[in-house]
């Protein structure tokens, strides 16, 4: 096996950190595909309370006596409603616990 050692180049190496030669960050890269976390977590929190604000209205229709709203149809908004927020609420939970694992971490 036949190993060559390259010289160390400085200024590659903080550019991969994404700094600058005298340490300082870079500016902010320009995103170039996909939304970010947040946007994506937003864009789910208004999903769950959309389909939260759904089953709601379908259940009011319900007592209501609305011919055009079936009980069956109200019973499965409601557990997509259930679920979703279940769903929201876990990932909620992880990120605390992943945050707090953070913060405890020593330096």
């Amino acid at each position: 096996m036949d190993m060559k050692l390259m010289p160390f180049d400085f200024t590659q190496a903080a550019a991969r950190a994404g700094l600058n030669v005298n340490g300082q960050p870079l500016a902010k890269p320009q995103a170039t595909g996909g939304a970010s976390f947040g946007d994506a977590m937003a864009s789910a929190m208004k999903g769950v309370s959309a389909t939260m604000n759904e089953a709601t209205e379908m259940a009011r229709q319900v007592q209501l006596d609305n011919p055009n709203v079936g009980l069956e149809d109200t019973m499965v908004a409601m557990q997509k409603a259930q679920i979703g927020f279940q769903a929201t609420l876990q990932v909620r939970n992880r990120l605390v616990s992943a945050y707090s694992e953070i913060m405890n971490m020593q330096v």
